[in-house]
């Protein structure tokens, strides 16, 4: 039990989950009781865990810190992430890049360089060395975690000036042979090998590094990228490798992702980059590849942010996953819009959960952004969303509301999962909202553990569920 003195206090404000329930006496006794805290009253997602799970850690961040000890530092967060329902993690692109030891990956020179040759001023890439990549990647596997690579085969950086024929003779950074830029003598270039040249003038959207942009209509870039039996693909894949995300892809036709993976396998997601979910499925279908959805992205920072409206977020069909599930690779951050300084092109760290909210209560597959992820101040609620996700976030999904400052969301679950309400507030107060469920004669628990209350639905069902203001809760059965 609680005591508070009362010979003083006349009024007494207690705060259950964002709501306020004044008190007040003229009590003149030394003390009053109060009720304990409740025990917990959830019960253990662990017996619901879904076959179909799974969430992706994309594992570093823009200009990681400190350089050349990356895949060091991800080693020592294997077993959390085992522990929190990571079954993937993305790593950066592990080829050698123009700018050494401090290249991010995407400006590839040698992609077979992956930290064992000394070059571009460095042995190590920024991550690491090669020793220390597959030690890494062994360290997941023993956790049951897939790694991804990050491939960058539109443009290449660091070769040496060659004249090109096909633009009049301009000397362009097209040469990588073992004396610039590509020290492992594999998948040398020249000229030819880029646009323009003899059978091919341009991909349809070059925008970076044109003079470099990888021309895959030639048969001996396709052998050395994928065809090959030592093609980076496979070499790649021998490293431990287990499935690639394909950066910018509106830099080449999606013929040669689906050519990709014909020939290597594993698990795929391309970042096309466009807001328009039409646009994204068009590239799936072409591709026979997941993508991010971008088009979720930008409707959760323009509801949140831009607009403070969540009705958005009822339409049908804006988003990919909403137009294809089971190809949309979801997201709320990743390292290019958390560098970005446009404020339209990032969900603000104050509605940062909200938006890991609503992803993780979805469908569509999730990726989490390590720099969240580990961000103390996000940690515990994002394990608890991981875990919600892992498990009782299934079954069909019904939009219950959608207006201005609330969005309440269904998922029916299936055969003994009970699945859950989702419900967002972003006014200033607490809300309330009467609803049909599932569930009779129960009592329901937010395991967002956002709100105290514990109500009881009634013979059909019917029950008033809370959010606090700015936050959410996630409501589902109770012990």
């Amino acid at each position: 039990m609680i005591t508070i003195n009362m010979k003083t206090i006349k009024k007494v404000i207690l705060l259950f989950g964002g709501f306020t329930l004044l008190l007040s006496s003229c009590v003149e006794d030394d003390s009053v009781a109060l009720p304990a805290a409740p025990e917990n009253p959830k019960l253990d997602l662990t017996q619901y865990t879904r076959a179909d799970a799974g969430v992706m850690m994309q594992g570093f961040y823009w200009d990681v810190e400190p350089r050349g000890e990356w895949y060091n530092v991800l080693n020592t967060k294997v077993a959390d992430w085992a522990n929190s329902g990571i079954n993937r993690v993305w790593l950066p692109a592990p080829g050698k890049g123009a700018s050494g030891g401090f290249s991010m990956g995407y400006d590839p020179s040698d992609y077979f360089d992956v930290g064992e040759f000394d070059q571009q001023g460095t042995i190590k890439t920024r991550f690491g060395s090669r020793a220390e990549l597959e030690n890494l990647i062994q360290n997941f596997h023993a956790n049951n975690i897939e790694v991804i690579a990050d491939i960058v085969m539109g443009h290449n950086s660091g070769g040496g000036l060659q004249a090109n024929p096909f633009r009049g003779g301009e000397e362009v950074y097209s040469l990588f042979d073992e004396n610039n830029g590509n020290a492992s003598g594999k998948f040398n270039r020249n000229f030819n090998h880029f646009h323009p040249n003899e059978i091919h003038n341009a991909d349809p959207q070059a925008l970076f590094f044109a003079e470099t942009d990888l021309c895959h209509d030639q048969p001996y870039v396709q052998d050395w990228l994928w065809e090959r039996d030592d093609s980076v693909g496979e070499f790649y894949k021998s490293l431990g490798f287990d499935g690639w995300r394909f950066d910018y892809v509106k830099s080449f036709d999606p013929k040669w992702v689906k050519a990709w993976n014909d020939k290597i396998g594993g698990f795929s997601v391309g970042e096309n980059f466009d807001g328009n979910e039409q646009v994204l499925k068009d590239w799936v279908d072409a591709s026979g590849s997941p993508a991010f959805d971008f088009a979720m992205f930008y409707r959760l920072d323009e509801t949140l942010d831009r607009a403070k409206d969540l009705s958005a977020l009822g339409n049908e069909g804006n988003m990919l996953r909403k137009l294809d599930p089971a190809n949309a690779v979801t997201f709320v951050a990743n390292h290019d819009t958390e560098k970005d300084e446009n404020p339209d092109n990032r969900i603000s760290y104050a509605n940062k959960l909200l938006a890991y909210a609503y992803m993780l209560t979805h469908d569509g597959y999730p990726t989490i952004f390590y720099s969240d992820y580990e961000n103390e101040a996000f940690k515990p609620q994002l394990k608890k969303l991981i875990q919600i996700y892992n498990s009782i976030a299934t079954g069909a999904i019904e939009i219950i509301e959608a207006n201005e400052n609330e969005y309440i969301m269904k998922r029916a679950g299936n055969g003994d999962n009970p699945g859950l309400i989702l419900y967002m507030n972003i006014s200033d107060k607490a809300t309330q909202y009467d609803i049909s469920t599932n569930w009779v004669n129960a009592k329901i628990v937010d395991y967002a553990d956002n709100s105290r209350f514990t109500p009881t639905t009634d013979a059909n069902g019917n029950v008033t569920i809370y959010a606090p203001g700015k936050s959410y809760t996630i409501w589902s059965l109770g012990k």
